[in-house]
């Protein structure tokens, strides 16, 4: 990694040390939200499948297409793993736009890093963020991205609580994910709505995305954020 990659790496995890307790099964941080009634997908790999065979069926521009990503957009890639969407997304907003790639694993931001200083990319910054809370700047952004990732959350109703606040007027959370079981590494449709009216969202749209690996979901805010206490927990179908 060059020089000055590893300089803005090193501000970019100052401070982001885990706030996490070894008390318990769960975090400190998310005790105050209610625990999902499903199990969590283990992270096995950063890739869902290779660029290229991605790049082969359009994955990344039709994604972006319907989701409406145009440029001059602020965009956020959570879970951004080697770089897929956060690459590509960069170059759809261009050079008025701006794109934070995010991750909890420090080694993969460290890996994206490179890649980005690499790759020249001049519009993208890197974030560490955690099982509960994505860390996101408030009222900052038009587009959330959350591909292939959200079976993987650990803490859904506290992650969501604190996404929302993140999105500028007009923003949406764009879910691409498989419509199966999270134990094969999907999210159901229903489960997925379900947990996102919880905690204050309505569903946008819904497009049949099977070159993408199954889904994309578009939300919204709806209404003001339920008190954490207040949040009620979705049946695992």
């Amino acid at each position: 990694m060059g020089r000055g990659a590893l300089a803005a790496l090193a501000l970019l995890l100052g401070g982001c040390d885990g706030p996490w307790s070894e008390d318990g099964d769960r975090i400190e941080t998310a005790r105050e939200f209610p625990p999902a009634d499903r199990p969590v997908a283990p992270t096995v790999s950063t890739k869902w499948s290779t660029e290229e065979a991605r790049d082969r069926v359009n994955e990344a521009e039709d994604v972006m297409d319907s989701a409406d990503v145009r440029p001059g957009m602020t965009v956020a890639d959570i879970g951004a793993g080697d770089g897929y969407y956060t690459v590509r997304l960069a170059q759809r907003v261009g050079a008025g736009g701006r794109v934070l790639a995010q991750d909890i694993m420090p080694e993969v931001i460290e890996r994206l890093a490179d890649r980005v200083a690499r790759e020249r990319l001049d519009n993208v910054s890197l974030k560490l963020g955690a099982v509960d809370d994505p860390r996101l700047p408030a009222a900052s952004f038009d587009r959330v991205f959350m591909v292939h990732m959200y079976h993987e959350i650990g803490e859904p109703y506290a992650f969501l609580w604190r996404l929302r606040p993140a999105l500028s007027e007009g923003g949406q959370v764009i879910v691409v994910d498989g419509d199966r079981p999270i134990a094969q590494h999907g999210t159901p449709f229903r489960l997925l709505v379900c947990e996102f009216e919880a905690v204050g969202y309505k569903l946008l749209s819904y497009n049949d995305k099977q070159h993408a690996g199954g889904y994309l979901a578009r939300f919204v805010p709806e209404g003001g954020r339920p008190a954490p206490a207040a949040i009620k927990v979705c049946d695992n179908p």
